[in-house]
Parts: structure tokens; C-alpha cells; sequence
């Protein structure tokens, strides 16, 4: 692709810009999601010390109810998008997240700290779900795909270094000034947007919020036993993830005392997960969806409770070394699952592949987060609790894709 190329806009009143920035605000915009869950992560221990936190598990909220938040903004923003227009629907999911990083950066109590990422996940859930639809409304076929592997690197680098740019910013500065870093950000991205971005859904294509047809959409996907049963294995197998996220900051930081070397350790995790998403785009046409989606839910389940079994034996704090390996093949295989268990629920979903997304991703998150918190707060010196969430959660997962592949060979 070359960069000079315009982008394809359908609107006769609006201007097209090259292909290289359309994708560099695109890719930018889904940052935002990765930089504000994972920039906050070093941060926790010097959250827990100045609000005085009787239990540090308690600061894990802060990642489980953002991701609460984006549930219910991917549902708001969705159809939205559709009524009011793609560029409305980001400034006011910009604003939105705006606000919820003001009410974090002045919050006296970890109440109004976790009301505000609550309110930042709402906002996140605008180009979260938006700009999705920009590059289905500006590309069709090959053509998106090939976007999309570009704005796919993003889930690669930017969960990468996050951490250690926050980890930056606490050098310099203290946790409530990650803050004022993504206010900036964000800032700049609302102008950039306002001035350069096209707005790529035309007015006479606008439809009304209507909320009966989002009932109607709702109960359609919930009917559908193969929409449903990927998004609860989706929900299932996400647990741990966000499980992991809770805690990889008590288990690197203090349990194993990696202190300002967590984020370096963070980022070797995060490359194998990106490392997945590289793979199974390369393996996918050839051994299909369902394969590597069983054989990935297969090794998460055996190698989970193998390791619980070491993780027992060494009362709970096995060594460095083998964490890391487990670590990095667990992760491994949810980014083959990830992609995978989306494309599989939304593929009967196909005349309503947008709402039906925000749905999915919505369910999906509300399975995950409750039983996230539950092994978040169960941690207590040993890994032990999250070693079990990847053997529980995903044994329960692999069930329940053999109950929904149970009369489909081939998806």
C-alpha cells in the first residue's frame, strides 16, 4: 500500500486524506484503550500507599470496572455512531474520557478514582467500536485488510510499552500525573480529528437510535447458539487475561521483586501475545478457526493445571523462570482465541456485524469482569489464584465450545 494513496470516501463533501495518516489517527485513537489499562499498572503501589488502602487488592478495581465501562460505551457508542454520525460520536467519547481522567487525577478516595476509570471506560468505548465502522465505511475487502494489519500492530506495541511509559512518568512525577499524560493525548487527538479526519457517514445514511431494534438486535444474538457460546467462551477465556492484568503488578513488583524492571518483564509477555495475533493470521486459512481455537483452549486447560500443581508444591511462588514461560504460552494462546472467538460469534451475525460486535464485546466483558475480581481478590503472596483462573476458566471454556461445536464440524 502506498502511502500516497487516498483514502476511499463515499461522501461527495468531504475531503480525502492519505492513506498513512487515516491509518496513523485510526491506530492512534485505538491506543488510547491500551495506554489508559496498561500505563496505569506500575502506578498501583503508589496508589495503595497514598490513599491508604487497607487492601491493596482493592486498586485492582481500577483495571476490572475501565473494562466494566467499555462494555456499556461500545453498546452507547455503537449505535450512536450510526445516528449521529461517526465524528460526533468520538468527540463526545473523547470528552467523556476527558472528564473521567479529571475526576481520577483529583479523586481524594479510591470510591471516586474507580468512578472516574468507570466514566474513562465509557468514553474509550468511542473509539473503541467507531472507528471500526470509519474503516468499514472507507474500505471494503482486501483493501481493510490490509488497514487493519497496519492498525493491528497497535495491539502489539502499544501494551508493550505502556508500563514502562508509566513507569516514566512516576520517575518524574506522581501516579496523578498519567492523568494529565492522557488528557494531552487525547486532547491532541480531538483536533486531529476535527481537522483532518472526513466525516465518512453521510447524513441521509443516518438511522435514529432506535431502542427497540437494539432489544431486537440483543435477543437475536442471545438466540443464536454459536454467537452466544463463542461470546461466553470469549467471556470465559478473557477472566484470566484481565485476571492477569489485576495482578501483574503485585506478583512482578512485590512478590518477586522485579521493582522498576516489572515493566521490562510486562513487555516480554505482551510480544508473545502479539506474537499470536502475527501467527494465527499466517495459520488461519490454513488450518481454520476452529482448530486453533480448540487446540489453544486444549493448551491452556493441561498446562494450567499442570503448572497449579507446581505452583502448589512451591507454596505458591514457583520459580521466576518457569512463571514466565507458563506465562508467555497462556498468553500466547488467548491471542489466537481472541481474534478467533470474535470472528466465530459475529460469522451468523453478518447483516448486523456492527451492533452485533458492540454486543459480543459487551457480553463478553460482563462475563469476565466479576470472575476477574474474584480471583484479583483471592490473591494473597501466591500466584496460585491466577494459575487456577487460567485452569478453571479455561477448562469451562473448552466445555462450552465442545457444547457448541458439538453438532458443527467446520466453522
Amino acid at each position: 500500500m502506498k502511502v500516497q494513496t487516498p483514502v476511499i470516501n463515499k461522501s461527495t463533501t468531504q475531503k480525502s486524506i492519505p492513506t498513512a495518516e487515516f491509518i496513523s489517527i485510526i491506530a492512534m485513537l485505538m491506543a488510547l484503550v491500551g495506554f489508559s489499562i496498561n500505563m496505569i499498572l506500575p502506578a498501583f503501589k503508589d496508589i495503595t500507599e497514598e490513599l491508604a488502602l487497607s487492601n491493596e487488592n482493592r486498586v485492582q478495581l481500577m483495571v476490572s470496572l475501565l473494562y466494566l465501562g467499555l462494555a456499556l460505551g461500545q453498546i452507547i457508542y455503537g449505535p450512536a455512531s450510526d445516528s449521529m454520525g461517526r465524528k460526533s460520536s468520538l468527540y463526545l467519547g473523547l470528552i467523556v474520557f476527558i472528564a473521567g481522567c479529571m475526576i481520577s487525577f483529583f479523586a481524594p478516595t479510591l470510591s471516586v478514582l474507580i468512578t472516574g476509570q468507570i466514566i474513562q471506560g465509557i468514553g474509550l468505548g468511542a473509539p473503541r467500536i467507531v472507528t471500526l465502522a470509519i474503516v468499514r465505511d472507507n474500505f471494503e475487502g482486501d483493501h481493510m485488510g490490509k488497514v487493519m494489519s497496519f492498525v493491528m500492530l497497535v495491539f502489539i506495541v502499544v501494551p508493550t510499552i505502556s508500563p514502562a511509559l508509566g513507569q516514566g512518568v512516576l520517575f518524574v512525577a506522581g501516579w496523578r500525573f498519567i492523568f494529565i499524560v492522557f488528557i494531552i493525548l487525547t486532547s491532541v487527538m480531538l483536533l486531529w480529528v476535527y481537522l483532518r479526519l472526513p466525516e465518512t457517514l453521510e447524513k441521509n445514511k443516518r438511522k435514529p437510535i432506535s431502542f427497540i431494534q437494539l432489544k431486537n438486535r440483543f435477543l437475536e444474538v442471545i438466540k443464536n447458539k454459536y454467537a452466544l457460546g463463542y461470546t461466553i467462551v470469549l467471556g470465559l477465556s478473557s477472566t484470566a487475561f484481565i485476571s492477569y492484568l489485576n495482578l501483574s503488578q503485585q506478583i512482578f513488583q512485590l512478590q518477586y521483586g522485579l521493582g522498576p524492571l516489572y515493566p521490562m518483564y510486562f513487555a516480554i509477555l505482551s510480544l508473545s501475545l502479539g506474537c499470536a495475533l502475527l501467527v494465527n493470521s499466517q495459520l488461519v486459512m490454513r488450518f481454520g478457526m476452529n482448530y486453533l481455537s480448540k487446540s489453544a483452549l486444549w493448551a491452556t486447560s493441561i498446562s494450567a493445571s499442570v503448572f497449579a500443581i507446581v505452583t502448589i508444591v512451591t507454596n505458591g511462588s514457583p520459580p521466576f523462570w518457569a512463571l514466565m514461560v507458563f506465562m508467555m504460552l497462556v498468553l500466547f494462546c488467548f491471542g489466537i482465541l481472541v481474534g478467533n472467538l470474535n470472528a466465530m460469534a459475529l460469522k451468523p451475525l453478518g447483516h448486523i456485524a456492527g451492533i452485533g460486535a458492540a454486543i459480543i464485546g459487551s457480553i463478553s466483558t460482563m462475563i469476565s469482569v466479576p470472575f476477574s475480581i474474584v480471583v484479583g481478590n483471592s490473591y494473597s503472596g501466591s500466584v496460585l489464584p491466577l494459575v487456577l483462573g487460567f485452569a478453571l476458566f479455561g477448562s469451562l471454556a473448552l466445555g462450552v465450545y465442545y457444547w457448541v461445536t458439538k453438532d458443527k464440524q467446520t466453522v
